[in-house]
């Protein structure tokens, strides 16, 4: 396999104006960890692009070159510009060839899973990344999850992935990795049914509580003198003196 070089300058820890003009020039601020002090450096941008973007992944092990010093290496991370999505700033972590370290590994789903294409149901990818632990020179680039034997309601857990000799597994075992889903569909009333239940039950409230005031309304009005019995219209006739009993002269 091709070794993958990365050139590089020192430079001294500068303003932010100062780094801008580096940019300008093509050359891309960075700084190197691990192994000693943090080293300040400035990589050629067209250079670090081929690198980034080699077959072997974003964990590619490349060898830095700083006036004819050499280091192992791995891209730690990676700053971009909001708007222009351009690489600003990169820090590299200088590693040892004879100690294994941690990396997470992205997992690639490949295959139809005839859940998926027969049956209706729905793949989720649950897990994207797994965290393994191995020599800087048997880091994979990529780990493959073949799901053409999935039906429905079935999946691969992470004890299920085939990793490549000497590289060790941090996760858990029964973390699941990718599966295939039935799609729920939630049964909807038919239109005018809620409407209907919701406008027939009220009004019988409603016309429970006029007929409760009604009948109470008519019960006062019944007896003679009751409290709250309306008084009579005006202009009505008033009601005729009850007849006195006659005496024998």
């Amino acid at each position: 396999m091709q070794e993958i070089v990365l050139e590089a300058e020192k430079r001294t820890i500068a303003t932010k104006g100062a780094l801008q003009v580096l940019r300008k020039q093509g050359r891309i601020p960075a700084v190197a960890y691990g192994d000693g002090d943090p080293m300040p450096l400035s990589l050629n941008e067209k250079s670090l692009q081929l690198a980034l973007h080699s077959e072997r992944g974003r964990n590619a092990l490349m060898t830095l070159n700083v006036s004819g010093s050499t280091h192992p290496i791995l891209v730690k991370e990676i700053q971009r510009d909001i708007l222009t999505r351009k690489i600003i700033h990169v820090d590299l972590h200088r590693v040892s060839l004879k100690q294994k370290i941690e990396v997470l590994i992205p997992v690639h789903v490949k295959g139809e899973a005839p859940g998926v294409k027969l049956s209706g149901g729905i793949l989720e990818h649950i897990i994207r990344d797994v965290r393994v632990k191995c020599l800087p020179t048997d880091i994979p680039p990529f780990l493959d999850v073949d799901v053409s034997s999935l039906q429905l309601n079935q999946g691969i857990k992470a004890k299920e992935l085939h990793l490549p000799a000497n590289v060790e597994l941090l996760i858990d075992a029964e973390s699941m990795i990718v599966n295939i889903v039935s799609v729920h569909v939630e049964e909807t009333p038919a239109p005018g049914t809620a409407a209907v239940a919701t406008t027939g039950a009220e009004p019988e409230v409603i016309k429970k509580g006029k007929t409760d005031e009604a009948t109470a309304e008519g019960a006062a009005a019944a007896k003679p003198g009751a409290a709250g019995a309306k008084p009579a219209a005006a202009g009505a006739k008033p009601a005729a003196a009850p007849a006195k009993p006659e005496t024998k002269k």
